[in-house]
């Protein structure tokens, strides 16, 4: 967990401030995961960071929730015109994908468990969107948007 919270700092995902009286933080939390082998043996293990987005306020915390999703009957349609006029697919992975997304929002998080006094005052100022904020998904289709008309895509 500290290598994630290390990895978040040096990406700039927040800055530590101090809470402004009128507001209240979300919380977060550590999220720990094995992933194993296709023979089941364990691969590695994996630590993240989630906020507690179902304590966001409208209004206050976000403004816009989206979630594009693709209906199955889309995907299908698209594979079979690609398979009859003999197109290349590629598909890749994009790694921590709503981790890359700038904030218009002030959100306040509570520093994790061990990263804080009893007593402090202190909490992550979020610039950019973690996993479990309400704008997260929405923020990462204006980016994944935003880039693809920037190469020329649409």
């Amino acid at each position: 967990m500290n290598e994630e919270i290390e990895v978040l700092y040096r990406n700039q995902t927040w800055i530590i401030s101090e809470l402004p009286p009128s507001r209240k933080p979300i919380g977060g939390k550590c999220v720990y995961k094995i992933k194993y082998n296709s023979n089941g043996e364990v691969d590695r293990f994996k630590a993240g960071l989630v906020a507690k987005g179902y304590n966001q306020r409208d209004g206050i915390d976000y403004e816009e929730t989206f979630s594009p999703i693709a209906k199955i009957v889309t995907i299908r349609i698209v594979i079979t015109l690609g398979v009859n006029s003999d197109w290349m697919f590629f598909q890749f992975d994009i790694n921590n994908s709503f981790l890359y997304n700038d904030l218009d929002e002030d959100v306040y998080m509570s520093l994790s468990l061990g990263y804080h006094t009893k007593g402090d005052n202190h909490v992550f100022k979020l610039l950019k969107s973690l996993h479990g904020l309400k704008q997260a998904p929405r923020k990462w289709n204006e980016k994944l948007c935003s880039s693809l008309f920037e190469f020329g895509f649409f």
